[in-house]
């Protein structure tokens, strides 16, 4: 276990300059119009699945511990690790700040890129090819993986089925990962008999850009459940945690409203995407609540957020914050 590091340069990450308010607002910084609103979901479901996590990581703390094995970030379905669109603009990450952050603290972080809509085992291929690359680079014979979404599939795979040659998987932390599959994918891929006549459509336009669409129909709840999950069995080397995440109804806007209504009414609690009970695996940390699938990635609202911060509403998350944590208690079990 290394030592605490305390964190002093949050304002120099991408949308997290507002994390640096203290966990405990002193009495004199408290008023009506800046109490913390927290997000209210009455689905009996979460409390039965495990703790309530509602803000824990409303702001970064002064200081975490940093995991002894580096940390392994592998994306979710249609992700990557970085885009540069242009030269003229600063690149986009999927990990928006999370890696920068994890390595202030002194952590080792390795960023895995997997092609972003091709099979789990396709993918999974890839995440070992990074994992050895980077391997080969240091001295540490272990490694920590932490996956958001179908990363924590194509993860289970690869310790599975496809171990990396030059180093053992010490931990995998899925986040929202569907290890039970999404029933909104059981929508798109008429297994309630209904037919989706924008399928065809979207399958052709993800083939244009050159990618695959195997990764659809593996995320099935029949899939998931009748065949992934039966043939990936768990690593008795390997510690297994996860989280998940429930939000409200999403704005009439939002692309995440007919997916979080097709999802609630055959699963319930969901953030938009992935169930909270398909996200359970191996020792579940608990349920963010009022948290949505793109918010676990610091890809949130801005505009909603600061709507609502004049409304006197404070943010209940902050997924900097949340990864540190994680790294934190990675630390702490020894890892």
């Amino acid at each position: 276990m290394r030592p605490c590091r305390r964190f002093h340069s949050a304002r120099s990450f991408t949308g997290i300059a507002q994390a640096r308010h203290c966990v405990r607002h002193p009495p004199q910084c408290r008023s009506f119009a800046s109490t913390t609103l927290r997000p209210q979901n009455h689905d009996p479901r979460i409390r039965e699945l495990g703790r309530e996590i509602s803000d824990d990581y409303a702001a970064i703390r002064d200081s975490y511990q940093t995991p002894k094995y580096p940390i392994v970030l592998a994306h979710g379905l249609l992700g990557f690790s970085e885009l540069q669109l242009t030269p003229l603009l600063p690149s986009v990450q999927y990990w928006r700040g999370i890696r920068d952050a994890l390595a202030l603290q002194g952590a080792h972080v390795i960023c895995a890129s997997v092609p972003p809509s091709s099979s789990i085992e396709d993918r999974a291929k890839k995440l070992r090819e990074d994992i050895d690359a980077a391997a080969r680079t240091t001295r540490d014979g272990r490694v920590n993986i932490i996956a958001h979404s179908m990363g924590g599939l194509d993860a289970r795979y690869m310790i599975s089925h496809l171990p990396p040659k030059y180093v053992d998987i010490a931990s995998l932390v899925t986040v929202a990962s569907p290890h039970r599959g999404s029933s909104f994918a059981d929508v798109l891929l008429q297994e309630d008999g209904q037919a989706m006549v924008h399928l065809p459509k979207l399958y052709g336009l993800i083939e244009r850009f050159g990618l695959g669409t195997a990764a659809f129909a593996q995320l099935t709840t029949s899939h998931m459940t009748k065949v992934f999950n039966p043939a990936t069995p768990d690593s008795a080397s390997t510690r297994y945690f996860s989280y998940g995440a429930s939000t409200t109804e999403p704005p009439l806007l939002s692309p995440f409203r007919q997916s979080w209504h097709a999802i609630t009414k055959a699963q319930g609690a969901n953030d938009g995407l992935v169930a909270v009970d398909s996200s359970r695996w191996g020792d579940y940390k608990g349920t963010l609540v009022g948290v949505s699938h793109l918010d676990l990635i610091n890809w949130s609202n801005q505009v909603k957020w600061m709507v609502r911060e004049w409304m006197g509403m404070k943010r209940t998350f902050n997924a900097i914050a949340f990864y540190l944590d994680i790294a934190d208690m990675l630390a702490k079990e020894g890892l």
